[in-house]
């Protein structure tokens, strides 16, 4: 998936509590491409339950949301006439939570993705039915017509927009992780990383961001020292020890990770974001359906309708990713260009 560089980064990024053996093992269990994977439906009607055997990576909430009609008017025929939303994930065959991966329970798809659309499936008034396949089966579950709509931490770039229509719902972010106990905090500022030893997921965009800073501060006559280390678990073990002062990768694995070790000695804490996109413009993260499907409008309304009335940041807060709202979706907003997408 070379032109998915926060998702991908996101897998390198997997933490040691991340990588449980039954979590591989139940998503392996699904196959290559697979519906086998279970996905929980509303406990009944009006009411959609979130972070259910999300293995710590959510707070389990009941979050009450009903179909709009005025909404659900606006979908194409065909998908009315179903009476189903079919929603595409791309998380096999290791998953990537606090995202998308097979819950506590060994069969239920579960993350703030798959959670996210079923509540917009809710106010669609359209039974959520969630396919798990791997990365580029997703998107050619879309185009075959599979799945209608894809939920699966899919950035919205200009190539992309050449075959599919978007629904904008979350910020597309990095994010630097340090010692609870740190004090030091990323302002936005390349400068405030003069002095700083950074480690970063070699081949990663959150590495290509990090060596142009590094470059800058270089001409500047400061330095700026980035270490790569095998695994997170390494990565984590040598911030843990204070040989790195920070980590810069993908906000939702980090956000997983602070909330995995709250409660320890070796408590984390996020210490700032940055946009995947660069300085210049704020990465979405978006929902995808094939481009012309008449999906993205009310799959945008569904989403503008959950921001009014709280729901949104009740899913976000559940997950631990209330800094990647955004104040409100859109359709077709502009994406990652043409040359880093």
């Amino acid at each position: 998936m070379p032109t998915h560089f926060t998702r991908r980064s996101l897998i390198r990024g997997i933490t040691a509590a991340t990588a449980v053996a039954s979590l591989a093992t139940g998503l392996a269990a699904c196959g290559g491409n697979s519906d086998a994977a279970t996905t929980p439906d509303s406990a009944k009607s009006g009411e959609v339950v979130i972070g259910r055997v999300s293995n710590g990576a959510a707070t389990e909430t009941s979050i009450k949301v009903s179909e709009v009609k005025s909404i659900s008017a606006e979908l194409p025929a065909a998908v009315k006439k179903s009476g189903k939303l079919e929603i595409g994930i791309g998380a096999l065959p290791a998953g990537f939570p606090p995202l998308a991966y097979v819950g506590s329970d060994q069969k239920t798809l579960t993350g703030a993705e798959p959670d996210f659309g079923r509540l917009v499936a809710s106010v669609l008034g359209l039974k959520p039915e969630v396919k798990n396949s791997t990365w580029e089966n997703l998107f050619v579950g879309i185009d075959s017509g599979k799945v209608d709509v894809a939920f699966s931490n899919v950035t919205d770039t200009e190539e992309r927009k050449k075959k599919y229509e978007f629904a904008s719902y979350r910020q597309d972010n990095l994010a630097f992780i340090v010692p609870k106990k740190s004090t030091w905090n990323f302002d936005g500022n390349y400068e405030n990383l003069a002095g700083r030893t950074i480690a970063v997921g070699s081949g990663t965009n959150q590495e290509k961001i990090l060596l142009e800073w590094k470059d800058k501060l270089a001409k500047e006559g400061k330095k700026l020292t980035v270490k790569y280390f095998q695994d997170s678990p390494s990565t984590y073990l040598a911030l843990n020890s204070g040989k790195i002062d920070a980590s810069f990768g993908p906000n939702p694995g980090f956000a997983y990770h602070n909330r995995q070790v709250a409660n320890t000695p070796n408590a984390t804490r996020t210490a700032g974001t940055y946009s995947g996109a660069g300085g210049s413009l704020q990465g979405l993260i978006a929902a995808t359906a094939k481009k012309d499907s008449g999906l993205a409008k009310p799959l945008a309304d569904a989403i503008n309708h959950l921001i009014k009335n709280g729901q949104y940041a009740e899913w976000l807060k559940a997950y631990n990713l209330s800094n990647e709202a955004v104040a409100k979706s859109e359709v077709n907003p502009r994406g990652l260009p043409l040359d880093n997408s």
